[in-house]
């Protein structure tokens, strides 16, 4: 090779591989600095992408755990109140068969429906202020509740809890022989073994008519009495949304008919509500403004004892109730770990994707620091070749 000094193809191969190098070692600085091996897309263009997916998936799964605890927690206060409201029932169950001994006089007798109005007037207030965040719980009010325990926006990221069985407030209504400020349109039933099918309800509410119709209750022979026909339709969501129920009772406190409202205080017109419009069989044309008759009465033995028929009702209603609201928190708990679980894996995989292996980085950063410092010096050294030159012109 000739010696040249307008280009030092040496100097220049050093520098080129120096700048590698250079750019090499920034890159590990910033990746062990920041712990993240993709910084920006043109580190891994492919990784990024799949990394940004499994974070929102990550995010989403984190708080659909939470909305799962949440769940969990309307559970326990739907259940906790419950609970009063079965102890409350008990000991009205209690004053019933103290009601049905006819060692007791007319002033025993007396006291005993006042405890038991007491006790009534409880349970009415119970539903009407249990609530959870402001939701009310126990009243009739809310059928349905949808809990977002997913991270995707299909149907199977949600779990629904229905309250329609839980209402409160209705039992009040049917033990106190119901609510005569509440406007309702009776419906009666001669023989409740012949009603079943879907119904139609229509209620007016400032001139604008609204009609909702249930799900398929049972075939005919479903219901062995009204209060099992009335639970029926408080635990349809569509019912429950928009009507409250009562079973209207005859002397001796043996349902004969439901008086139904309207949650928003619409009114269901008698002629909107034939037998004919209603779908459903087994119940008559409805009547506006009937009274809701029976509730629980102790003045003589016979009446204590249709009493304790329609606690029981009542306590195995709300039986059912905490069982459904049991399995809901077993599920939410099952669903939570589910959660932990995906979190965790995702996680991992995500970290395995956009995190630094950080041995493997200070390998790397150190052979660059190497190679920088080697390239400095060769590129010294291919600087200084050229001054060799100077020797042949100074001759």
């Amino acid at each position: 090779m000739g010696l040249r000094i307008n280009q030092n193809i040496d100097a220049l191969n050093s520098y080129r591989n120096l700048s590698v190098t250079q750019g090499q070692m920034s890159k590990s600085l910033e990746k062990l600095s920041s712990g993240f091996r993709i910084n920006r897309a043109a580190d891994d263009a492919a990784g990024l992408a799949i990394s940004e997916g499994l974070r929102s998936q990550v995010g989403g799964l984190k708080v659909a755990s939470r909305n799962a605890q949440d769940g969990i927690s309307v559970v326990q206060t739907t259940e906790g109140a419950l609970t009063e409201v079965h102890s409350i029932l008990q000991r009205l169950r209690d004053l019933a068969v103290q009601g049905g001994n006819d060692s007791n006089n007319s002033d025993a007798r007396n006291n005993i429906k006042t405890e038991s109005d007491s006790l009534v007037s409880e349970l009415d207030r119970i539903g009407k202020s249990t609530n959870f965040n402001g939701t009310k719980l126990l009243d009739g009010t809310t059928g349905q509740l949808n809990f977002q325990v997913g991270a995707d926006g299909d149907a199977n990221s949600k779990i629904s809890i229905n309250l329609a069985g839980a209402n409160v407030k209705a039992i009040a209504n049917t033990l106190n022989g119901g609510d005569l400020t509440t406007a309702g349109t009776s419906f009666a039933i001669a023989n409740v073994s012949t009603a079943g099918g879907a119904f139609t309800f229509t209620s007016t509410n400032n001139g604008v008519a609204t009609a909702v119709t249930t799900g398929n209750l049972g075939a005919a022979g479903s219901f062995n009495s009204v209060e099992g026909l009335a639970d029926a339709l408080r635990k349809d969501a569509n019912f429950a949304s928009n009507f409250t129920v009562t079973v209207q009772k005859d002397a001796n406190g043996a349902g004969n008919g439901l008086v139904i409202s309207a949650n928003d205080g619409g009114t269901l017109l008698a002629a909107d509500n034939t037998a004919a419009k209603i779908g459903g069989a087994g119940l008559a044309s409805g009547v506006a403004g009937a009274p809701v008759s029976g509730g629980l009465n102790y003045s003589t033995t016979s009446n204590s004892q249709a009493s304790i028929k329609m606690i029981d009702a009542q306590i195995n209603s709300i039986s059912t109730a905490r069982a459904q609201l049991g399995a809901y928190q077993n599920r939410f708990e099952h669903t939570i770990n589910n959660l932990n679980v995906a979190v965790e894996n995702l996680s991992a995989s995500e970290s395995r994707i956009r995190d630094t292996d950080m041995a493997s980085e200070m390998m790397q950063f150190t052979r660059s620091q190497i190679l920088s410092q080697a390239g400095t010096a060769m590129l010294a050294q291919a600087n200084q070749a050229s001054q060799g030159v100077l020797s042949l012109l100074r001759g």
